[in-house]
């Protein structure tokens, strides 16, 4: 790999990183305005008119016409999974803070890791294996803490359970398009993901809404949309020209980026944005997320277990 390829994976990796960590705040914003199932919707219709044109551009429609029925069903619960990934969040987002979602949904990757042990006979290093423990402490220890803190109480509790459910129902999602990559591309799979999500929440969309909607908070949902196709198109790029492993380490530092921008961006939004609390224990505790998710990414083991 050439100087000029890996850092221009790196430079990818940290642009999908900082997107990813802004998306929280953006989404807590847009549904002071707009519910949480129509912003769903209108973002899955964006990624899925932007994923058409782009895969119409490439001519690479043709493979999904020749899916099976069977393939389609296996598609269908991997859209139910997306959908219920993105409701969750959502509905967890609006119990908890940005930077408490951003790191609770760290236990996507660690319940993804241990489907592929489990589905796909992966697999893993004693490395990897104290990456997840740390993962697992570091999580706990945080949603402790929290929990502790004179400002969370049984509502973040709310929060804290529908987020660990959105990271389920990613996990579920993510398996099966792990199944699906050596027939369709991540791509194409992702056009039948938002194809199928927003047929199904199309009858929850309240249409009304966005007439009702002031500048500010367009333009909040607006950039949801677009760091929705941004960070998934950033994301595919640093895979092609840096190690995935790799990619995965710096993308784990994302919960850090978001209370960096939580941090520069309450004083500017007081009325939308509450400054994050989180005392010594609780920076423990992510700090196992981060480090444990880090070397879960970069400690794998290169053969598959028989």
């Amino acid at each position: 790999m050439t100087s000029g390829r890996w850092k221009l994976g790196l430079s990818l990796a940290l642009v999908t990183s900082l997107l990813w960590a802004s998306l929280p705040i953006a989404l807590r914003i847009s549904l002071e305005a707009i519910d949480t199932y129509t912003l769903t919707w209108f973002r899955f219709v964006c990624a899925f008119a932007f994923t058409l044109l782009l895969l119409g551009v490439r001519k690479q429609l043709t493979p999904l016409r020749q899916s099976s029925a069977q393939q389609w069903l296996w598609l269908t619960v991997a859209a139910i999974g997306l959908i219920g990934n993105y409701l969750f969040y959502l509905l967890g987002l609006q119990h908890t803070t940005p930077a408490n979602a951003q790191l609770l949904i760290q236990s996507a990757p660690l319940l993804l890791a241990i489907g592929s042990v489990y589905f796909f006979r992966e697999g893993i290093s004693s490395g990897q294996v104290l990456g997840f423990i740390a993962i697992a402490v570091g999580l706990c220890l945080f949603a402790f803490e929290q929990k502790s803190a004179a400002h969370a109480g049984g509502d973040y509790l709310l929060g804290l359970g529908l987020i660990v459910i959105a990271a389920m129902a990613w996990a579920i999602y993510a398996l099966i398009q792990k199944r699906f990559l050596g027939v369709l591309t991540s791509q194409q799979i992702m056009l039948v993901m938002y194809a199928l999500a927003s047929i199904g929440l199309m009858p929850t969309a309240n249409f009304s809404a966005f007439a009702k909607i002031d500048l500010f908070h367009g333009l909040a949902i607006a950039y949801c949309v677009l760091n929705t196709i941004a960070a998934y198109g950033a994301f595919a790029e640093a895979m092609a020209h840096w190690d995935a492993s790799r990619v995965s380490a710096v993308l784990a530092c994302t919960p850090v980026g978001t209370v960096a921008f939580v941090s520069l961006l309450a004083p500017l939004l007081p009325l939308h944005l509450n400054p994050e609390r989180i005392d010594l224990a609780g920076w423990i505790g992510a700090a196992c997320v981060v480090l444990g998710s880090i070397a879960a990414s970069l400690l794998k083991r290169n053969t598959s277990r028989k």
